[in-house]
């Protein structure tokens, strides 16, 4: 960024305000916003005219209103349920970046009995989808205004230490038959053989249906274990790289920048947190658009992130 671009750049709370200004005008969302935005020098009326192409279109809110229906976002994040530290006060920051960013569709993991009652008293227009009700498990939520649950499935991994499996739910999403699979695979860097079989089942199970298919999650995962397993499998696609791969959006797991967990290795830095997709063998539904981290500003009340791990939302568009 050169110097000129720093001078027009307002501060966060006014970038902030121009989002949501975008937003509310286009009937549109905060990535949207941003990505307009930063490309026009923070100029709201400009990146409005850009967006609307300068047709004469009207940009009054109740005219714009039917661009949403477009648009489907998922967010997945390991939510460090494990941490009993500020455990309520970060879930429920958890909950208004879900609630905030109107996430149609949410994998969770490291989810605890108390973060679970606290999503379900906070969440009631959520559907919640959980692998287990003990320990620490995973979730998928389900917005019911936009969505319609169909089926749920448990798929375990048998060799795991960790009680680690995959959850997979059937739902229409705006219209669209989606198979959304979540799972937390085998920890530790020690665990690496046991990690692999883990991703190879569920690239396994990604392949079994007919229609579109999301899969992701707090993997663990190594570039070279990926490599083990044959990489990409036919017709998968990595959803950070196929939206541009954008190095700001890489690691989701960034001990430079997040001091929530007493560690060593201040420089340690992965992409454990990744999102998969198949297109249905029918036709292709969804065009992923854009990828984004989220849960980067402390919680207020405790000075500290919402999780170690960084949230990963993938925005969509129907097509």
């Amino acid at each position: 960024m050169s110097d000129s671009d720093d001078e027009n750049l307002p501060d966060a709370l006014e970038c902030d305000r121009r989002c949501a200004t975008f937003a509310e005008i286009t009937g549109t969302d905060s990535a949207l916003a941003m990505f307009f935005l930063q490309d026009r020098e923070w100029n709201v009326q400009k990146s409005v005219e850009d967006y609307f192409g300068q047709s004469g279109e009207s940009t009054e809110v109740s005219k714009v209103a039917d661009a949403e229906p477009q648009r489907i976002r998922l967010i997945s994040w390991n939510i460090d349920g494990l941490d009993t530290n500020n455990l309520k006060a970060r879930t429920t920051q958890v909950v208004d970046i879900i609630k905030k960013e109107n996430a149609h569709v949410v994998f969770l993991q490291e989810v605890v009995p108390t973060s679970l009652e606290l999503l379900q008293d906070l969440c009631p227009e959520y559907l919640m989808l959980n692998a287990d009700t003990f320990g620490y498990f995973t979730c998928i939520m389900l917005h019911t205004k936009f969505t319609q649950f169909k089926n749920k499935t448990l798929i375990p991994f048998h060799s795991s230490k960790m009680a680690r499996n995959l959850l997979a739910v059937q739902a229409e999403v705006k219209g669209i038959d989606l198979w959304l699979m979540t799972s937390h695979l085998e920890s530790t860097k020690t665990s690496s053989a046991e990690r692999v079989r883990q991703l190879q089942k569920a690239f396994a199970e990604m392949h079994k249906p007919q229609t579109s298919v999301i899969f992701g999650g707090d993997l663990n995962l190594r570039d070279y274990e990926l490599d083990k397993v044959g990489g990409m499998p036919e017709g998968v696609l990595d959803l950070w790289e196929v939206t541009g791969k954008r190095p700001e959006a890489k690691y989701t797991w960034d001990m430079s920048r997040n001091d929530n967990l007493n560690f060593p290795y201040r420089n340690a830095k992965c992409r454990f947190d990744r999102l998969y997709m198949k297109h249905s063998a029918k036709q292709r539904e969804l065009k992923p658009v854009y990828f984004e981290l989220v849960g980067l500003e402390r919680v207020k009340s405790c000075l500290r992130y919402p999780s170690d791990h960084w949230g990963i939302m993938t925005h969509f568009d129907k097509v």
